[in-house]
């Protein structure tokens, strides 16, 4: 069962929220209205998936993401908030967030979108995703880019499997393209992370976009 954190300082919302995730099958480790709160909670609740408002009294969105991948590494943020201005969004995938969703979201829209969270995809409000890709290809074209020297050896289906990433396929998509289980998809991901040392699928993306593999 995923292990939801539900960091939202509005209380009727949160709990709102809460209880979607619970009907829906999550189990709702904690939940909390505090920036700071959540990150010291967050080692002990060990959420799979943190849905997070970017707007909090006491520190920002993006300042928690940056503490909750320090205290559970791996953890998948999903920001949950009522604005979708471009350059929140950025901050916010930039600081480690895997997806960006606007309130204003259906609840099916949410809980699939925690679902999908959770199997590691990066979720965007329509519209969003092709302005983090966007900004993700500016990046990698600007000239202060290091070259590959040095550069970790991926093995051939780490490189397919990334390359699919890249054009924006789910992990269960990437299963069914190249004949191989969901698992086996989502472990050749794992180790492609670790041997980039990067964090999560955004990651991945920029990554890959980077060396021009969601062209190939």
């Amino acid at each position: 069962m995923t292990r939801v954190m539900v960091v939202d300082d509005h209380p009727m919302w949160r709990e709102g929220v809460a209880r979607d995730l619970t009907e829906a099958g999550f189990d709702v480790v904690a939940t909390t209205g505090e920036g700071r709160q959540a990150v010291r909670i967050a080692g002990a609740a060990r959420p799979d998936v943190v849905v997070l408002d970017l707007q909090l009294p006491d520190i920002s969105g993006v300042e928690v993401i940056s503490g909750l991948l320090v205290a559970v590494p791996g953890v998948r943020v999903l920001m949950l908030s009522a604005s979708g201005e471009q350059q929140t969004v950025l901050d916010a995938v930039k600081a480690g967030a895997t997806g960006y969703l606007v309130k204003s979201a259906s609840s099916q829209e949410f809980l699939e979108a925690v679902r999908r969270t959770a199997a590691g995809d990066a979720v965007f409000t329509p519209g969003l995703a092709g302005l983090v890709l966007g900004e993700y290809r500016r990046l990698a074209t600007a000239p202060d880019q290091p070259d590959d020297d040095g550069a970790p050896k991926l093995t051939d289906r780490e490189t397919e499997v990334l390359r699919l990433v890249a054009k924006g396929l789910s992990y269960r998509q990437i299963a069914e393209r190249l004949g191989l289980s969901h698992r086996t998809v989502q472990n050749h991901v794992q180790n492609t992370l670790g041997k980039l040392q990067l964090h999560n699928r955004v990651e991945l993306t920029r990554y890959a976009i980077e060396r021009g593999l969601d062209d190939a």
